[in-house]
């Protein structure tokens, strides 16, 4: 990366924009100067980078002249309200909202997977939903070995894809239920989450699954290249402060052993196998929090599928980083 670039980041005080920061950094990505943006409220704030405190701005049509990358996770609405603005800029949105992730003349990229589709952007790149993000970082190699034909996921999703206010409401409850106080305050969450887990991530819709479900479908067919792909998923909010975990079923085309995968997976960019379930090794959430790579174990053979042709497995993977920030940045990096 010889060239330096001017960045801003819109949404750069909530939870992913905080992650976008530190990511940058770490990362040591090429940095010109770098606009801070979030709404009215933020004003006044202060954020640190490479050393320096940066202001937070007021994101305004204004914000973005003379900007080359803006990563944008200020919600769907911000996202639409300055895609125009931000194109006719001269920058380039990698956007973190479902805005425009099944807009045809949009790529939706996960690096790992299909970082080819960067080359046709004309303007705005966008971030896929973080569970769809952690599993095909964890699939897709196989995939390429021996082409999937079908993928049932089940998600166990920690309070953070909810934001910074669940995570305050799985503390606050918690602290509350062991005072012995059954009076909890739900607002966050659709139900109490503190020693509770339930199936509704996101609205449900008319074929009965919710919008969360329907993400994993219509964007893992996107990213992968395949129209056809069968899945079919169930997500379940949990009491887990953040990263979240994925059970996947998976059936190839061709038979596929345990040993087979692993070998492929410990090859893989982004990917730790961690298989050593006599040692109690496997991924876990408290793990994978705050890490880079997405982690994958309990690989073993599904024995409903015939022939050996189907195999099970477990996923560990930060959504504020793998499923959203550090994507982002990745996808920066690509440009």
């Amino acid at each position: 990366m010889s060239r330096h670039y001017s960045v801003a980041i819109a949404g750069a005080t909530g939870a992913v924009g905080v992650e976008m920061l530190e990511t940058l950094e770490k990362r040591n990505f090429p940095v010109k100067s770098l606009r801070l943006l979030a709404s009215a409220r933020s004003v006044g704030k202060t954020m640190t980078f490479r050393g320096e405190k940066l202001p937070v701005e007021e994101l305004t049509p204004d914000s973005l002249k003379g900007i080359d990358i803006a990563l944008f996770s200020a919600g769907a609405a911000r996202s639409k309200e300055y895609r125009e603005i931000c194109v006719k800029a001269g920058a380039v949105m990698i956007d973190n909202s479902s805005a425009f992730r099944m807009d045809a003349d949009v790529p939706l990229v996960v690096p790992e997977v299909n970082p080819e589709d960067v080359k046709w952007h004309t303007g705005v790149i966008a971030n896929p939903n973080c569970c769809t993000a952690i599993l095909l970082v964890a699939i897709n190699p196989l995939h390429r070995a021996n082409p999937i034909k079908r993928i049932v996921v089940d998600t166990y999703q920690a309070a953070s894809g909810a934001g910074a206010k669940a995570m305050a409401e799985l503390e606050e409850q918690t602290a509350e239920v062991l005072k012995g106080n059954r009076n909890l305050k739900i607002e966050a969450l659709p139900q109490r989450i503190a020693f509770n887990l339930f199936p509704q991530v996101d609205q449900f819709l008319e074929n009965g699954y919710t919008k969360e479900e329907m993400k994993f479908i219509n964007e893992s067919r996107k990213i992968m290249h395949h129209p056809t792909l069968l899945v079919s998923a169930t997500c379940v909010r949990v009491p887990v402060l953040r990263a979240h975990s994925e059970a996947v079923h998976l059936e190839f085309e061709r038979p596929m052993t345990p040993a087979e995968a692993r070998a492929i997976l410990a090859q893989a960019p982004g990917i730790q196998v961690v298989d050593e379930p006599a040692n109690k090794r496997y991924p876990m959430p408290i793990d994978a929090s705050g890490m880079y790579d997405c982690l994958v174990g309990r690989i073993r053979q599904d024995l409903s599928f015939p022939g050996n042709r189907g195999l099970a497995l477990f996923v560990s993977g930060d959504q504020l980083l793998k499923g959203a920030a550090l994507n982002a940045v990745q996808i920066a990096e690509l440009l």
